[in-house]
């Protein structure tokens, strides 16, 4: 079971997936810190485009930015309101 037996293979030959029927004995260990510098990086990402995120017109109905935007946390907008300059492209 498995595709049969193991077969001699080049010695010689590079791969970057570790070639012929590798299977490193820290594979777990290996996931875990790639899958934990991903997630880390994520959270920067994350993190810094809520800070750099700006508001230029107000949305007529809940978004869920607004859970973190500096302008609803504030207090400085609500949902559903309107600038006379919002008000004038609807028209």
């Amino acid at each position: 079971m498995g595709g049969g037996a193991r077969f001699p293979y080049p010695k010689h030959v590079w791969s970057p997936a570790g070639g012929w029927w590798t299977q490193p004995k820290n594979w777990r260990m290996n996931t875990a810190l790639t899958m934990g510098a991903i997630l880390l990086i994520n959270v920067w990402v994350f993190k810094k485009s809520c800070e750099l995120e700006k508001r230029y017109n107000n949305p007529s109905r809940w978004i869920p930015s607004m859970m973190w935007s500096k302008e609803f946390l504030d207090g400085k907008w609500k949902v559903g309101d309107e600038t006379e300059d919002q008000k004038d492209n609807f028209k």
